[in-house]
């Protein structure tokens, strides 16, 4: 019987082996193929466990032209910090789709961090301001971290602020950013502050709450909202919602899942017909993105499995290249 070889990527290795750029590369194809019915995506699958902050989710997606099938399993558990352990922790597993045979398997938390990045750098890059240079991070997580990164990667940014509810996490965060981006970033003392002159907003938090004022937006910002996952919860202004252009990563997933659109239409600001599109319709060409230099964009996120497949994938093919990780036959 032929030997069956599995890779394994630690965190570190994934880094390595999924440059910013690709990634943003890879997403726009994983959307384009999520929008066009091309891949088979059900609906991620939540167990909510015994603790009020805990959550499990296991994510299954299939790309037929890719001949590649995965799985990524993520437990979110709030009390873990005070253990010495993060909050998400993540496990990726690659197949093949033509054999089903194991692949790899890699860190998913490094994965989903880069791929939710490069998801907004995507999005930033058809549909922000060509000539968009600040930008405004909510949030210092692990999330966080990866958004200038990609926007960067789309846009020449000059400048950049942290705003988080914990003053020191956004300085560190500014800090950690400033020295590998080789970019001024500051820590904002406030949401206004944090927004004042800035092209894109990305908000990745777990607040339930909008984490800034519809007032305080400039106009033609672009919005980048990827915390929110659950309909109860929302980082971004009703008022703000209703006066966007409104992209999501996936229809069904994000009036199942985004409070930052269910919550509007709750309070009826909104309907379901003021969500304009779908990313992957806007990659294809079917829609048009940003029509006004004013205009306000929203990319709405809630982060689906397909993501994680192609980001898992192009991590695969440069892993083996380089001859990154650790082989291991079943």
């Amino acid at each position: 019987m032929t030997p069956r070889k599995l890779r394994f990527l630690s965190a570190r290795e994934v880094a390595q082996a999924l440059p910013m750029r690709e990634a943003v590369a890879a997403m726009k194809e994983a959307f384009r193929q999520l929008s066009g019915g091309e891949a088979v995506v059900p609906p991620r699958t939540r167990i909510e466990t015994a603790g009020p902050s805990d959550d499990a989710l296991f994510m299954p997606s299939y790309a037929p032209a890719a001949r590649r099938m995965g799985v990524k399993v993520v437990t979110l558990f709030g009390d873990n910090v005070a253990l010495g352990l993060p909050r998400l922790q993540a496990i990726m597993l690659l197949l093949d789709a033509a054999t089903g045979s194991p692949l790899a398997v890699m860190d998913g938390a490094a994965l989903t961090a880069i791929r939710t990045g490069a998801a907004s750098g995507a999005a930033t890059d058809l549909l922000a301001r060509p000539d968009a240079c600040a930008v405004a991070v909510f949030g210092a997580g692990p999330q966080a971290r990866t958004q200038l990164e990609a926007i960067s990667a789309v846009r020449p940014i000059r400048r950049a602020r942290v705003f988080d509810v914990s003053a020191e996490h956004a300085h560190a965060l500014a800090c950690e950013l400033a020295a590998k981006l080789g970019l001024p970033v500051e820590a904002a003392a406030s949401p206004s502050e944090a927004l004042a002159g800035a092209d894109v907003v990305c908000t990745a938090t777990t607040s339930a709450v909008p984490v800034f004022a519809d007032r305080d937006l400039a106009p033609g910002v672009h919005i980048n909202a990827v915390g929110s996952y659950k309909p109860a919860v929302r980082e971004v202004p009703g008022e703000t919602v209703r006066r966007a252009r409104v992209v999501v990563d996936s229809l069904p997933a994000a009036l199942a899942e985004a409070g930052d659109l269910i919550i509007p239409m709750q309070e009826g600001l909104i309907g379901k017909d003021h969500i304009y599109a779908e990313f992957g319709e806007i990659v294809a060409g079917k829609k048009w993105g940003r029509e006004s230099r004013d205009q306000v964009t929203l990319f709405e996120s809630v982060g689906v499995a397909l993501q994680d497949l192609f980001a898992a994938a192009a991590a695969l093919t440069t892993a083996e290249r380089l001859g990154l990780g650790t082989e291991l036959t079943l």
